[in-house]
C-alpha cells in the first residue's frame, strides 16, 4: 500500500531541511521583524550578527522563492543524499550556502570601496534606524554612491538558493548524461549540458546587473564552492 505523504521516503536531510525551511517561511509570514534578524547584511552593516551566516539560508522573500528553491531540494537532494550520505550532504548543503555568502559579500566589499575608498566605512556614516537612510561625511561619496550605500548596508540577503546551486552542481558533477526532462525545454537535456548553462545565465545576469534585487553571483558562489568541496572530497566526476 502505498504511503501518501509525499515526504516519507525522502531521506532524513533533505526532508529537515524542506521541513526547516517551510516552518521558518511560515514564521516570517507571522512575524514580520524576523527578516531583519535572521536575513543576513553586509557584515559592517549595524545589522549584521553573526549567526545570520547560518540563519540567512532559512528565510525567503516570498511564496515564489520558496517554492522554488524546495522543488529544486525536493527533486535533486534526494538523489545527491544518497550518493555523499546524510554527515556529508548537511555539510555539503551548509559549506555551499555559506560560500554563496562569501562570493555575495565580495562583490559588495567591492562596491563599496569603489564609492567610499574603504571595505568598512561605517565610522563615517551615521544611520537612521527609523528612516532606513545613511548619511556620511566622506567627501568621497556621491549622492549617487550614499544610495547604493544605504541598500548594501539596509537590505538583508535571504534564501536558499546559494545551496540550491550548490546542490545542482552537485547533481550534474556526479550525473552528467542523466537527461532532465522540463517543461520550458521541449526535448530532455543532459545535466551536463544544462547546470552549466544555468550558471553561465547567473554570471551574465550577475555581471551585467539584470537582475534586480537577486543576488545572482551569490548562486555562483554556491556552485562554485560545491565543485571546490567535491574536489577536496576526492569524489571523481561522472562516477554516477
Amino acid at each position: 500500500m502505498n504511503n501518501a505523504n509525499p515526504l516519507s521516503n525522502l531521506p532524513t536531510v533533505t526532508k529537515n531541511l524542506l521541513i526547516i525551511n517551510v516552518v521558518c517561511f511560515i514564521g516570517s509570514m507571522i512575524f514580520t521583524n524576523s527578516t531583519r534578524m535572521f536575513g543576513v547584511f553586509y557584515p559592517d552593516s549595524p545589522f549584521f550578527r553573526i549567526w545570520q551566516i547560518i540563519t540567512y539560508m532559512f528565510m525567503h522573500g516570498g511564496f515564489t522563492h520558496i517554492f522554488f528553491n524546495m522543488f529544486s531540494l525536493f527533486m535533486f537532494g534526494p538523489i545527491v543524499e544518497q550518493v555523499l550520505g546524510a554527515k556529508r550532504f548537511l555539510n555539503f548543503y551548509l559549506f555551499t550556502g555559506i560560500g554563496a555568502l562569501i562570493l555575495q559579500f565580495g562583490v559588495q566589499a567591492f562596491e563599496v570601496y569603489q564609492i567610499a575608498g574603504t571595505i568598512s566605512p561605517s565610522s563615517s556614516l551615521t544611520f537612521d534606524m527609523l528612516a532606513g537612510t545613511v548619511y556620511t561625511n566622506n567627501p568621497l561619496v556621491s549622492q549617487a554612491g550614499l544610495g547604493t550605500l544605504v541598500s548594501i548596508y539596509n537590505t538583508p540577503l535571504v534564501g536558499a538558493s546559494g545551496a540550491i546551486y550548490g546542490l545542482l552542481l552537485a547533481f550534474g558533477y556526479l550525473f552528467p548524461n542523466l537527461k532532465l526532462a522540463l517543461i520550458f525545454i521541449p526535448v530532455p537535456i543532459k545535466a551536463k549540458f544544462f547546470i552549466p548553462i544555468l550558471i553561465l545565465i547567473e554570471i551574465y545576469l550577475g555581471f551585467s546587473n539584470s537582475g534586480g534585487s537577486i543576488a545572482h553571483l551569490a548562486h555562483v558562489g554556491g556552485a562554485l564552492f560545491g565543485y571546490i568541496l567535491l574536489k577536496v572530497w576526492g569524489i571523481k566526476k561522472g562516477i554516477y
